[in-house]
């Protein structure tokens, strides 16, 4: 796992040796150089492996996913902020299965590091309800989940929110 200044200094030397071929009058290869520039500005904010853990979890393969973030190892180092709360969800999500706790700590690190979709705010905050819930902490399990039904704009959670409601009245 690269550190996350490496990729940078990759773009720079890129742009560099680009700009080199175009003195060269090489204008050729100094337009591919300068294009292939965008893969590691790209990687830089779009970290790779959270991408493939994202699109083992689309096939809801968990353990595919697990062993793609299992290839970070230092998080604060590797990701940007951004990619550090989405290491932290993808963690919450693949632990809300099994063991509740973890998948709290996962979450609320996540929501403070801050998720880019309102969307994925509003599945966190709706986990975090369900954990509250069960934990028997009704007040801040309905204030989870209004927040998470002001998030979701497009009306996918409706069902699952509503459903977790009824569940609140039972307790």
């Amino acid at each position: 796992m690269f550190h996350k200044n490496i990729k940078l200094i990759l773009a720079g030397l890129l742009v560099v040796a680009g700009i080199w071929q175009f003195t060269e009058s090489n204008i050729g290869n100094g337009i591919f150089l300068i294009l292939l520039t965008a893969i590691p500005i790209f990687l830089y904010f779009k970290n790779e492996f959270i991408l493939l853990a994202f699109l083992k979890l689309r096939k809801q393969d968990f353990e595919g996913a697990k062993s793609w973030l299992a290839y970070i190892k230092n998080p604060e180092a590797a990701l940007v902020r951004k990619q550090q709360g989405y290491f932290n969800y993808l963690h919450g999500i693949m632990l809300s299965q099994t063991n509740l706790i973890q998948a709290e700590k996962h979450f609320k690190k996540a929501i403070e590091l801050g998720l880019s979709m309102d969307m994925d705010l509003a599945v966190a905050k709706l986990n975090l309800a369900g954990v509250a819930m069960s934990r028997r902490r009704k007040l801040e399990a309905t204030n989870l989940l209004a927040e998470a039904k002001k998030l979701d704009k497009q009306g996918m959670l409706k069902e699952q929110i509503s459903m977790m409601k009824e569940q609140m009245k039972k307790i």
